[in-house]
């Protein structure tokens, strides 16, 4: 089951607090799949672990650090832990699908029988690591050793450190530090471009340049681009990936007239300081105010795929903040549902239990859990989207100021894990109740707009 999701980063210098980003929406079919937000104590954590994906199985160590993760309600394909933050402030999102080519599989086949992949890769390492660089040579080393079924990115993070991580074949990988005033946005493709073997602030499996060099994989003839080499160059990257890079670049000050482009850069440098409001509004971005806005086209005749769709699942803001208490530096930025209809609600992390309508979603239908009833916004208010936009925008702007208060009074009293589970609970009460209001209202809008009136 692969997720077609995008990723964005951004380092400690480039935002505008000094906290670290590692931010993913995550995204799925045009079907359900409900998510729940969890937190993974060492007793919960599975030790013998078993894949649902392929055979692999693999004895656990029993961790030290409890997390959170977003991981699929029914787990009968699998954990899918999609992201969170240990109790070492060690963030991990995985994964973003992403591409490759025939020549790299040709050379390094996928791992389809006991390999791993998105499934497996939060659970068998976020647990264990205790900086983001550990992270990388911790899930590095497992793609090397077990191979993958799949291509995909991971991003790490800790307080100092912004990591980004791409599988490679079946048995290779890459990985480049994110420079601290830099940011990354990075859709479904091979993402990272320009790769010094020689520098620090790179990583690699051991035999990457030898194993590019032997088999004749690079085109280019200076460097090693592995955008060029280990990536793909296709009709579908032109409408479905690079359209989205190019957006958000836009946004922040990084022009290119080509949204098409393949050559779209890798590392990229605001020019604002990037904020977690900035952050949720690229996430939740649709074209707007170009011609390729889906609300300005038929349904299924929009030109390219946006951020934004009706497959959003989830998105995580992983946030670890500098300057502050290490008890309250994490906080795990959540919302469910389609970008265009839900609030993100700045959790913090260091906690031993979250809150119940985020935390007990079925597959049942209730508007008492938020995965169901952002999707219930989404569904009325897609149909009227011009006429619901202020009303989104306010509900929003309502949530992220109603329960950043919150936060800002948890910050500055006594922290015990108590007093942190009882602001996510008010965080999150907030949220509800602001979702349920604004769900009123677009009722209301709807039915007013009823085709059948005499």
């Amino acid at each position: 089951m692969q997720h077609t999701c995008t990723t964005f980063l951004a380092g400690k210098k480039a935002t505008v607090d000094g906290s670290t980003l590692i931010c993913r929406e995550e995204d799925y079919g045009n079907a359900f799949d409900p998510q729940k937000f969890v937190v993974v104590k060492p007793a919960d954590q599975p030790l013998d672990y078993q894949s649902k994906t392929t055979k692999f199985r693999l004895k656990l160590a029993v961790p030290k650090l409890k997390y959170t993760a977003t991981p699929d309600a029914d787990s009968r394909d699998g954990i899918f832990a999609a992201g969170g933050i240990n109790s070492a402030n060690v963030a991990m999102t995985a994964t973003e699908t992403i591409t490759t080519n025939a020549r790299i599989l040709s050379v390094d086949p996928f791992n389809d029988e006991d390999g791993i992949g998105e499934e497996d890769y939060v659970t068998l390492t976020l647990p264990y690591i205790e900086s983001a660089r550990e992270g990388v040579e911790r899930l590095g080393a497992l793609v090397s050793k077990y191979g993958t079924y799949e291509a995909n990115a991971i991003a790490f993070s800790d307080q100092d450190e912004v990591w980004y991580l791409e599988t490679i074949g079946g048995h290779h990988w890459a990985a480049v530090r994110i420079p601290d005033d830099a940011y990354v946005i990075a859709p479904n493709r091979l993402n990272i471009r320009e790769f010094d073997f020689t520098v620090p602030d790179t990583l690699c499996s051991p035999d990457l340049k030898q194993w590019i060099d032997d088999n004749n994989l690079n085109p280019d003839q200076d460097g090693y681009n592995l955008r060029h080499i280990c990536g793909s160059q296709t009709l579908t990257d032109t409408v479905y990936n690079n359209p989205r890079a190019w957006y958000v670049q836009k946004q922040l000050g990084t022009v290119n007239p080509d949204p098409q482009d393949h050559d779209l850069p890798f590392i990229c440098y605001s020019e604002e300081k990037i904020t977690v409001q900035r952050v949720k509004m690229l996430l939740s971005s649709h074209y707007q105010n170009t011609d390729y806005d889906p609300y300005k086209h038929e349904q299924g005749q929009a030109p390219f795929r946006s951020i934004a769709l009706n497959r959003n699942l989830e998105l995580h803001i992983l946030q670890l903040r500098n300057n502050v208490p290490a008890e309250i530096a994490a906080v795990h930025w959540l919302a469910f549902g389609p970008n265009t209809f839900n609030a993100v609600v700045p959790f913090y992390a260091n906690v031993d239990n979250t809150p119940a309508p985020y935390r007990d979603t079925t597959g049942d239908y209730s508007t008492d859990n938020m995965y169901w009833l952002t999707h219930t916004l989404a569904a009325i208010g897609d149909q009227y989207y011009r006429q619901a936009q202020a009303l989104e925008e306010d509900f929003e702007q309502q949530v992220m100021a109603k329960t950043m208060h919150i936060q800002h009074v948890a910050d500055r009293q006594i922290v015990t894990s108590d007093r942190l589970t009882q602001a996510n609970e008010q965080m999150a009460a907030i949220a509800l109740a602001e979702t349920k209001k604004l769900l009123g209202k677009l009722v209301k809008l709807a039915f007013s707009n009823e085709k059948l009136q005499f």
